[in-house]
């Protein structure tokens, strides 16, 4: 139980936007046990100075860092996807390398060695995806109802087919910035670990992740990274089978964000109250992966010791 424990992070978007020095916001997860963290996206660059500080004191080692860290000029709010290497605009792409690179600077800063990534997504003048989302509402569905439901699977795979054709070309930016990224990395001795997404129109689409990795042949630098809840919510829509999509990529696997999903779909909950099987994700955890838990702001201090408690002990050896 103890190696567990040792090597659970907590994400800092529990409780960066309610701290102004982060020295105080490390010294407040490591007063609740944790000896390692992830610099999670919403990092602005007044906690810049207190964390390097408590990063220097020892007082914690960073097991991973969450692009953007630290988030880009005078945005101070959580923002992953402010940039986006998908976009058609060469600005907005150029931008995504600036920001990418300072996030893989910082990092090397402060002794991570993994980096999370978002990829993007399909842009649609009229979207899809709230077409579908705006159908659902009117019907009153329930996530469990989801796939019982004829029309919305109807409606739901015409919608997906819209999103892959359109994916084509945003998926060869991404291809081409992850490339220059690719160069960064090996430069710092770093892995760029590519997260799955909970939106339908996000990218890589699930069905082309394993194809998009083996794509960028860079096995020490490229990595998948396993949200639980966002695979959870895909496994309710019945767009991916949780069990198989861990078991295609399980071989590329760098890490993992923990958090639970409640019955009617909300994610960043607490490990153990909701429909992720955890028992099952246990089978694919390795030695090698980042532990990291990602929960929502608004839970108490308990909420995240219950959840560490829950994964120690199912995790334990």
């Amino acid at each position: 139980m103890s190696r567990i424990v040792d090597r659970l992070s907590l994400s800092t978007c529990w409780c960066s936007r309610r701290h102004t020095d982060g020295y105080a916001m490390i010294e407040e997860m490591v007063g609740l046990g944790f000896k390692r963290i992830e610099l999670s996206h919403g990092i602005r660059m007044s906690l810049v100075p207190g964390i390097l500080k408590a990063v220097d004191e020892k007082r914690v080692e960073i097991s991973s860092v969450h692009n953007f860290c630290p988030l880009p000029g005078a945005v101070n709010y959580p923002a992953p996807n402010f940039y986006e290497p998908s976009s058609t605009d060469k600005r907005e792409r150029s931008s995504w390398k600036r920001y990418t690179l300072q996030t893989i600077d910082f990092a090397k800063k402060v002794g991570a060695r993994k980096v999370v990534l978002h990829s993007g997504h399909v842009r649609f003048f009229q979207s899809p995806e709230k077409k579908l989302k705006k159908w659902i509402q009117s019907q009153g569905l329930g996530a469990k109802q989801f796939c019982e439901n004829r029309k919305f699977i109807r409606k739901r795979d015409r919608a997906i087919q819209r999103i892959q054709k359109a994916s084509r070309k945003p998926m060869q930016h991404v291809e081409a910035s992850y490339r220059e990224a690719i160069e960064w990395a090996k430069e710092y001795d770093l892995k760029l670990c590519v997260e799955n997404r909970e939106g339908l129109m996000e990218m890589p689409l699930d069905d082309d992740f394993l194809e998009f990795i083996h794509t960028l042949s860079a096995p020490e630098q490229i990595g998948y990274w396993h949200d639980t809840g966002h695979a959870q919510i895909k496994h309710q829509f019945g767009l991916l089978d949780h069990r198989e999509h861990l078991c295609s990529l399980k071989e590329h696997l760098a890490g993992f964000h923990f958090h639970d999903v409640t019955d009617n779909g909300i994610d960043h909950q607490p490990i153990g109250i909701g429909e992720v099987d955890f028992k099952m994700i246990a089978e694919f955890v390795r030695p090698e992966h980042e532990l990291v838990l990602e929960l929502s702001p608004q839970l108490t201090p308990q909420n995240v010791l219950t959840s560490r408690d829950y994964l120690c002990e199912l995790l334990g050896s």
